[in-house]
């Protein structure tokens, strides 16, 4: 069973607020007590924090809705509701959340204990303490607790690690992470034997150490999305230094550096910023027959190539024999000591606005929008006015007038008649249907 997830769905509802309470102070001794109810409490959050402990997404794989509570309502002798806890949610390191609604990476998760509030709780609504005037002294007026945010939210992990091993399906590197780390990925001897990443902490002998992730295999292609790609590049996106393993115990001489090439340009047509990373050419199996030949031919290939700017570094080792492979990791660790950290959420950023261009246009985003059943009813909708309409207590006769009110101050009145309202016609919003007077 694969028990690596990179990526979820999930879906998160904040709690909504308490409702304000219309009450009266009616005490002996007590005169003119006048209104006295409280406001509703706060309603509980989605937070996403950091748990260093997890590697995965696999905890979400049968969870993937979470309801935080409501706020407590309001109470007599102007007293507050209690405000919901709030829910948080351990994420690993390196989780990126992007809102399904409207494409926009709203938070990274690279640091530790770090938080991502990703639906927020409802206000508490208000007493009517609060409506009271000269005009009114005594309000039967108060609002319904705010409905908390409802989001649809995607999220990838992006291993952090700070040198990636990338090549050819079976080159070596699950060899060499196992070699080198106490990580134990699958090895076999046929292709795409490695199908998620593999992470392992790399010690050396002066104290030094570095995390080093194991990429599934690369092939033509793979920047569109054919094998493996996708899931590999996005890995890969994050890492400082990439150890780029060649394979030199084929029986055609030329096919290190067509494969070498072939992975570069995938790199490239996925994010040109990747060649740009310090990049180690590791020749892998030199214990093999033909390596050392091999690795000779490269070597001249590599030197007429007029598409590399800057020749790199040519390392040869042998996983299995340990032939050169702790000098290798000396080396990569002095590299990783002179290339600052990657700043990956300036990256993300500037990969915003691809989302965006694809991204559906979010609906109701005017105050109020007008429609039509089939039965001949006017349908009122729009993100303001049902924020509105569920924060009015229909209980009370007070608060039905003061929603007309706000209705007639948003042009809900004159939009309605433009539309070709009739005196005693149906208006629903929601489940609530009332007539429509002149």
């Amino acid at each position: 069973m694969n028990t690596f997830v990179d990526q979820i769905k999930i879906e998160v509802h904040a709690g909504k607020g308490g409702d304000g309470m219309v009450a009266f102070r009616r005490e002996k001794y007590v005169p003119n007590g006048g209104p006295a109810g409280g406001d509703g409490g706060r309603g509980g959050s989605i937070i996403l924090k950091v748990d260093e402990g997890l590697r995965t997404l696999m905890d979400f794989r049968y969870h993937r809705i979470f309801k935080a509570k409501n706020g407590g309502n309001g109470m007599s002798k102007q007293m507050t509701g209690p405000s919901a806890d709030d829910t948080v949610i351990a994420v690993p390191q390196g989780t990126t959340v992007r809102d399904l609604d409207t494409g926009e990476i709203i938070g990274d998760l690279v640091e530790k204990d770090q938080e991502l509030v990703v639906a927020k709780g409802g206000r508490g609504g208000r007493g009517n303490i609060h409506f009271a005037s000269a005009k009114n002294p005594a309000p039967e007026i108060a609002e319904n607790g705010e409905p908390g945010e409802d989001h649809y939210l995607e999220l990838e992990l992006k291993m952090l690690a700070d040198v990636g091993l990338i090549g050819f399906p079976s080159v070596g590197k699950s060899t060499l992470l196992s070699v080198v780390t106490g990580a134990k990925p699958k090895i076999a001897a046929y292709e795409f034997t490695t199908l998620t990443p593999n992470l392992g902490m790399v010690m050396l002998p002066d104290g030094r150490d570095f995390a080093m992730a194991d990429m599934p295999g690369l092939i033509e292609g793979a920047s569109k999305g054919i094998g493996l790609g996708l899931k590999f590049l996005r890995h890969i996106e994050r890492t400082r230094v990439l150890l780029h393993l060649v394979d030199m115990s084929s029986e055609d001489a030329h096919q290190a550096i067509a494969r070498y090439q072939q992975i570069n340009h995938e790199l490239a047509n996925y994010d040109p910023e990747l060649l740009k990373r310090p990049q180690i050419v590791v020749a892998t199996k030199m214990d093999l027959p033909n390596a050392t030949e091999n690795l000779q031919t490269f070597k001249a290939d590599l030197a007429t190539d007029t598409t590399l700017a800057d020749k790199p570094r040519i390392f040869p080792i042998s996983a299995v024999t340990h032939q050169g492979v702790q000098q290798l990791m000396q080396l990569t660790a002095d590299l990783l000591d002179k290339t600052p950290a990657f700043d990956s959420e300036s990256h993300d950023k500037e990969l915003v606005a691809e989302y965006k261009a694809a991204a559906p246009q979010k609906e109701d985003s005017a105050d109020f929008t007008i429609t039509k059943d089939e039965d001949g009813t006017w349908v009122l909708g729009g993100e303001k006015l049902i924020r509105l309409f569920k924060m009015t207590d229909l209980t009370h006769e007070e608060s039905q007038l003061r929603f007309a009110r706000q209705l007639r101050h948003m042009g809900v009145d004159d939009a309605l008649r433009a539309k070709g309202v009739q005196d005693g016609d149906l208006v629903r919003i929601e489940k609530f249907v009332f007539e429509f007077i002149q």
